[in-house]
């Protein structure tokens, strides 16, 4: 889980969130449907795991694109390449690479009528870069040095050193200054009232239940044919199949074993599921302040003592592959040669030469110390809790004792420093994105930065170069020597990359999913696109 990850609600929210739920879901209004039938093509409520903290861009909401209320100066197609979107094209790059150049699209609105213009760029930037600003992203946009007006319609970047991946950075949301100027930007309103200029209004925001939407009729892109838009929050999964079983959701994120469950006989018909591949990967953070953890010869060894592929046919029933890092397999950024085998031998023979030697109970011992940690994962995940489990009967053959424990968040967070957590992760748009936030040294211990506290100086070298040239041939070379180190000198034990699995009524034609990131929210799943469904014929 990284900084930009959602936390969950406390147990006792949750509970009340459900009980909100079940009453509200039972009234022929459920979620802004205002009386319109399930099969209305209109009308949508989807259930999603995670819940935002805050609706402001500017606090780090919707940086990766698809944030129904706000744009970007460019978006995503279904096939991840950018496209135009506040902009009027895609930007003018200087030959140095230093230099962005945007022509803003003209005549486009906020939602309460004020004219976007390229004041509202940079404020949007400024203000994330200030150091007064609580975004815990910021890091992602250093390669800014000044963001320049031209004229209404034109914003230059200036940047600090080439940095290949900027573009991909400009789909973060831009939001209206003659606004979110006259707030204090870390406890104003405006992360729970937003105005933005996106091809969705916010109605409601009910925490620990639901965000409802309904279709801006004056969006630049054309009204969207889906009226009403409800994210029914719904952390547990069995609950989140359960509401859409009885009818309740039109469409839920599931994991794969319950998903199955729609798949055939009677819980299947009007049903289909849509997988999203994606880079979301599950992974066990190894605290360096943790004397366990924290040592080499057992980080070494737990790498090599779990079994990913039976984890990905056991626990994902083959919706997944192994992982050896943030990065995929089947990625052209994946370093061939990186892959570590399932070897339990090697593993005992590495804790043997570093002087952990087996106990009487089989619990390995070294200077009177116990090889034993905590594990936490967050309550109602079922594929975290799943997870958890299979690492720690991997570990166990090995001799080393996981104790796994639920929390939510909240209990976790504290914790953090010395125990282990199953954390995950993943972002598809440039290796940059995930792997500096995951690792670099000036980031440990900063929220869900780097939890492991990791420090490597050939790590922390090569995620410096690889972000500070456009070259793509240096760039992988840069990546291949990061995820090469990493298996040297593992931070994190990661276990397996998981595809999203959604299973939505048969109601609207052509849906389509993008390769996702670890965030599977309000704009992930088949509604990323949501604006652009079109009714079933």
């Amino acid at each position: 889980m990284t900084a930009r990850s959602i936390r969950g609600v406390t147990a006792a929210a949750l509970a009340g969130a459900m009980a909100l739920l079940a009453a509200a879901c039972s009234t022929p209004n459920d979620g802004g449907r205002s009386g319109t039938g399930p099969g209305d093509p209109s009308t949508a409520v989807v259930g999603i795991a995670n819940e935002p903290e805050t609706l402001s861009p500017l606090l780090g909401y919707g940086k990766d694109g698809n944030s129904k209320i706000f744009d970007g100066l460019l978006a995503h197609d279904a096939g991840m390449k950018l496209k135009p979107a506040l902009a009027a094209g895609l930007p003018k790059v200087s030959d140095d690479g230093t230099t962005y150049t945007y022509t803003l699209r003209k005549g486009v609105r906020f939602s309460d009528g004020k004219p976007f213009t390229a004041d509202d760029v940079v404020f949007t930037y400024e203000t994330i870069l200030d150091e007064k600003t609580n975004n815990a992203s910021k890091a992602e946009l250093d390669a800014i040095d000044k963001v320049e007006k031209k004229d209404a319609h034109t914003v230059v970047f200036h940047l600090k050193y080439p940095y290949a991946p900027f573009a991909e950075r400009t789909v973060l949301p831009i939001v209206p200054r003659h606004i979110a100027e006259k707030q204090d930007v870390n406890s104003g309103e405006f992360a729970t009232k937003p105005v933005g200029t996106g091809p969705y209004l916010l109605t409601g925001w009910s925490k620990g239940e639901k965000l409802t939407f309904k279709a801006n009729p004056a969006y630049w892109g054309g009204a969207p044919k889906v009226k009403k838009l409800t994210m029914a929050i719904i952390k547990d999964d069995d609950v989140r199949a359960t509401r859409l079983r009885t009818g309740e959701l039109d469409g839920a994120i599931l994991p794969p074993n319950l998903a199955a469950t729609f798949k055939a006989g009677e819980d299947g018909k009007g049903l289909r599921t849509v997988t999203a591949k994606t880079f979301d990967y599950r992974n066990v953070t190894l605290p360096s302040a943790n004397p366990v953890t924290g040592d080499q010869a057992v980080r070494r060894a737990l790498d090599v003592a779990v079994d990913r592929a039976a984890m990905v046919k056991g626990i994902l029933e083959g919706a997944g592959k192994p992982a050896y890092g943030p990065v995929p397999t089947d990625s052209p950024w994946f370093a061939k040669g990186t892959e570590r085998p399932h070897d339990l031998t090697k593993a005992q023979r590495i804790l043997d030469d570093a002087g952990w030697k087996p106990g009487r109970d089989g619990i390995r011992e070294k200077d009177g110390r116990r090889a034993s940690f905590t594990l936490w994962y967050l309550s109602g995940d079922t594929l975290r809790q799943k997870h958890a489990l299979a690492f720690a009967s991997d570990a166990k053959k090995a001799g080393v004792e996981v104790k796994v424990q639920s929390g939510t968040w909240e209990a976790i967070e504290p914790n953090m420093k010395n125990d282990a957590v199953l954390g995950g992760g993943g972002s598809p748009a440039d290796p940059d994105f995930d792997q500096y936030l995951l690792l670099h040294s000036s980031l440990a211990g900063d929220g869900f930065n780097n939890m492991s506290r990791y420090a490597d100086t050939t790590v922390d070298e090569q995620l410096e170069a690889a972000r500070r040239t456009d070259d793509t041939a240096r760039r992988k070379a840069a990546y291949d020597k990061i995820q090469q180190r990493l298996a040297e000198n593992p931070a994190y034990v990661f276990l397996t990359h998981v595809d999203h699995l959604y299973v939505v009524k048969d109601k609207w034609q052509d849906l389509t999913t993008q390769v996702e990131p670890h965030d599977h929210g309000l704009g992930a799943g088949p509604w990323w696109n949501a604006e652009d469904w079109q009714p079933k014929k």
